[in-house]
């Protein structure tokens, strides 16, 4: 059997490869079984990557989007790994009938008052024989249909249209996804996704009120002159505990939501990560009560990229990487593996709203205040903190991340 080259690039998550089950009882139910998975992967991804220096952020809805088109070529071990790793409970064709729903609520045309695109495409080597059914998959239940590029001999051509193609859907927000080196000759196919989200805050802050001040990095150590932007909100959806403060800034239109979680104390962020899960957030969540909270958040820009091999490998998605890979569900001409999973990510905060984009490779190779009303409550974002984006409908955590410094 020859060795091949397969590379997936991509930003939303698709499915578990378990064999085939039943009709799906109902169609809703499973997307919440999604998500839910998805959501308990993006923090158990935050508990691997936290342990680095400085800001964080990254989308976990593309890491499992991608991942999960690649899953849907493995088979055996294989997929039971990814499914593990992935929390991928449902089977087939259970998963990609959720992911393939979820991606176009999401990113669906309709009146809303923000933007939100999602958008997925396959790259493969002209000629090569893919499976038949696993190209209908992918097309019918993600829309991502086969453009024909030739690795072989045009391999530096194809890496271009690919990152060219990454680059228009995510607002030239994620360039150069696929670096040079990370395709070749042997490359058989790529599958790209992209998300791109911009949109202004229902409330947005006043940039008369925007202030520099002190950004406590510890209790010692502080960064003076940083942006810092105000407003009070009257009806804010707010929860606190012993040890942190959580705010939800609702985009306009309100489906969707910036989500703050502010240790109370300079020094408790570290503290505050160890805790995390998707189950506690939920609670937490689920716990808000509308107040009056006198807002101060820093503006920010963050850009983040990670190699996420070595880190899938240590939460459990080992063979997808070894010479042991089954993705004969993709072809079975040439045994594939996977051999790099790369992730950008963009996010930009001021005062009239976000931008944030995230695209994801997959890269696999073969073996060839208001009168009359209560004081507010002061949540001031001055030190560390962790901040999510999340689809409120849903309650799919689309980015997520932290911010240790504001400063560039």
């Amino acid at each position: 059997m020859k060795l091949g080259v397969l590379t997936l690039t991509g930003l939303l998550a698709l499915a578990s490869l378990a064999p085939a089950a039943d009709p799906a009882p109902d169609g809703k139910t499973d997307q919440a079984t999604l998500v839910q998975g998805n959501n308990e992967f993006a923090f158990d991804l935050y508990g691997q990557l936290r342990s680095g220096e400085g800001n964080l952020f990254f989308s976990p809805f593309s890491i499992s989007a991608a991942l999960g088109m690649t899953a849907a070529g493995a088979r055996g071990s294989t997929a039971e790994e990814m499914a593990k790793t992935m929390h991928f409970t449902l089977p087939e064709p259970r998963l990609h009938t959720a992911m393939g729903a979820l991606t176009k609520e999401l990113g669906g045309e309709k009146t809303r008052g923000y933007q939100l695109n999602v958008a997925n495409a396959l790259w493969g080597q002209k000629g090569y024989a893919f499976l038949p059914e696993f190209l209908t998959l992918t097309k019918d239940t993600y829309g991502a249909g086969l453009q024909q590029v030739d690795f072989q001999r045009e391999t530096e051509k194809a890496r271009q249209t690919i990152n060219g193609w990454v680059e228009e859907q995510t607002q030239n927000k994620i360039k150069e996804l696929l670096k040079p080196g990370s395709i070749d000759d042997t490359s058989r196919l790529v599958l790209t996704n992209a998300i791109y989200f911009k949109s202004t805050w229902s409330t947005p802050f006043k940039r008369e009120m925007t202030e520099k001040g002190d950004w406590k990095l510890t209790a010692d150590n502080k960064v003076p002159d940083v942006p810092l932007m105000h407003q009070v909100l009257g009806g804010a959806h707010y929860y606190e505990n012993n040890d942190l403060q959580l705010v939800e800034l609702p985009y306009k239109g309100d489906a969707l939501s910036m989500v703050v979680l502010l240790p109370k104390k300079v020094d408790g962020l570290g503290r505050l990560e160890q805790g995390l899960s998707a189950a506690k957030l939920q609670e937490w969540l689920q716990a808000e009560k509308a107040q009056s909270v006198a807002v101060t958040l820093p503006r920010f820009k963050v850009t983040a990229a990670a190699e996420l091999t070595k880190t899938l490998a240590a939460m459990g998605m080992k063979q997808a990487f070894s010479a042991s890979a089954d993705f004969s569900g993709m072809a079975r001409e040439e045994q594939l593996q996977i051999s790099g999973v790369i992730h950008q990510a963009f996010v930009e905060v001021d005062e009239q709203g976000t931008e944030a984009a995230a695209a994801t490779g997959v890269i696999a190779k073969g073996r060839s205040l208001i009168s009359g009303q209560p004081e507010p409550i002061v949540f001031r974002a001055d030190h560390p903190f962790v901040f999510l984006i999340r689809d409120k409908e849903s309650k799919s955590f689309l980015f997520l991340g932290r911010l240790s410094n504001p400063t560039p």
